[in-house]
């Protein structure tokens, strides 16, 4: 029988009382750091120094929001995520988690990893070359390979570990990167380290593909590199035409579908479901498992001859300890769970039509989004952390972009709509969003 999706879950007393004055709530800024922001301090960032001038920025910058109580990063949360979670002591919104699927805390993966742990222990005791390979390892990547239509998968500590596996275990001095000007920055940091060339193509723009294409040093072989889904703005890549285009001028093509997986396409397949591309159509896929796949960990996914030589290629693969036996059934449960309720993956979709037409109704700029992820892109960075903090007194959270993750002048809150979000949380959402909008 098909389980259902978890029940709404009641709105805390703070959510309730939205029509109330701001709480203002104490947040958790001014401890994180034990006091060191508190009092002066005598920093050098000269040339010669541990952390040299780099480093100004950063630090007085983050002094400024300790002192003013609008740190806006790694608030500690109290309780697991979800569309409603304990942190700073009180109930609060959760509006910028990866839990597409609403599966962190589902029962049946609660206990198949809790199941691994008593058959496998909490760790393999090896990397996977190794020793740290167990028979459900292998299953896993059975699993993911029939999930991503692929002939074999291979799997890493974490998505970012995966792109710095694939990039550089395939691609050196010789070869070129043709990479979207918006891909996630694991990539650009893959391509630095394997030493490769990069060109950068506008974002989603065909015709500067080309340009590039056709452009740039000579190069052994080219590859392409696309997000299916971009992480800070949401949109989705133009697929069917860069597989024209890969064709064409005889590249390669990688996609690394983090924010698509369990988001795109009827049964959550992603950015080619989406399309109704054939997965084959695209040499390498790369993806996390700790977004929509309630774990932790990264992919690798296409011909099996690929994923036998990262075996014996890719560093990441030999050189670290492979995924926990908790992650690797909490991986196949969220797998079996997805195949079973594809109707999460219409909820996720209903909800973000709701909460961005809702958005954009009241003003704000959501930018390019289509999918689960929803910037409200305030351009200054000042403003974007201070309405983070605000938002935090009416009781959401949402995390803030800032500089050097967005370009300076595109600062954001990214939301993320999750199947578990229920019309009475975004109703709320929406609501709060219109009293800051008018305040």
């Amino acid at each position: 029988m098909t389980a259902k999706i978890a029940a709404p879950l009641s709105l805390s007393t703070e959510m309730q009382g939205i029509n109330r004055e701001t709480v203002s709530f104490p947040s958790s800024s001014g401890r994180l750091f034990d006091g060191y922001f508190s009092s002066a301090q005598n920093w050098k960032f000269g040339k010669n120094d541990l952390i040299d001038a780099r480093g100004r920025r950063l630090f007085e910058t983050t002094a400024m929001a300790c002192n003013a109580d609008a740190y806006p990063f790694q608030i500690p949360l109290e309780t697991r995520t979800g569309p409603e979670v304990q942190a700073d002591g009180h109930s609060m919104l959760m509006l910028s988690s990866y839990d597409y699927l609403g599966l962190i805390g589902d029962p049946r993966i609660d206990s198949a990893a809790i199941e691994a742990i008593r058959n496998y222990g909490t760790g393999t005791g090896g990397a996977r070359l190794l020793t740290g390979t167990t028979d459900q390892h292998q299953r896993m990547e059975q699993d993911l390979a029939v999930f991503r239509g692929t002939e074999a998968a291979i799997t890493f500590s974490s998505g970012y570990a995966a792109n710095v596996a694939v990039i550089g275990a395939l691609f050196g001095p010789a070869d070129r990167v043709i990479m979207d000007a918006l891909c996630h920055r694991s990539l650009t940091d893959a391509c630095r380290f394997a030493g490769v060339q990069v060109q950068r193509f506008q974002h989603n723009d065909l015709k500067s593909l080309r340009h590039e294409l056709e452009n740039g040093p000579p190069a052994n072989r080219t590859l392409i590199i696309t997000d299916g889904v971009f992480s800070m703005d949401g949109d989705i890549c133009l697929l069917p035409e860069i597989i024209e285009i890969k064709k064409e001028f005889g590249s390669f093509l990688l996609v690394d579908d983090s924010h698509a997986t369990g988001v795109l396409g009827a049964h959550g397949r992603g950015v080619d479901e989406h399309f109704g591309v054939s997965a084959s159509e695209v040499d390498i896929w790369t993806g996390s498992l700790a977004k929509a796949i309630p774990s932790t960990g990264g992919f690798v996914a296409g011909s099996q001859e690929l994923c036998i030589f990262l075996q014996h290629a890719s560093s990441p693969y030999i050189f670290s300890a492979a995924l926990s036996p908790a992650s690797v059934a909490a991986i196949r449960e969220g797998l079996s769970i997805l195949a079973r309720e594809p109707e999460r993956v219409a909820r996720i979709e209903h909800n973000a039509n709701v909460l961005r037409c809702g958005l954009r109704n009241l003003g704000y700029d959501t930018g390019l989004s289509e999918t689960a992820v929803i910037p409200v892109i305030l351009k200054d960075e000042v403003t974007t952390a201070l309405f983070a903090r605000r938002l935090r007194d009416h009781g959401i959270l949402a995390a803030p972009v800032l500089f050097p993750a967005v370009p300076q002048g595109s600062a954001r809150l990214r939301l993320c709509v999750t199947a578990a979000h229920t019309r009475a949380h975004l109703e709320f959402a929406l609501r709060v969003f219109a009293i800051m909008a008018n305040s």
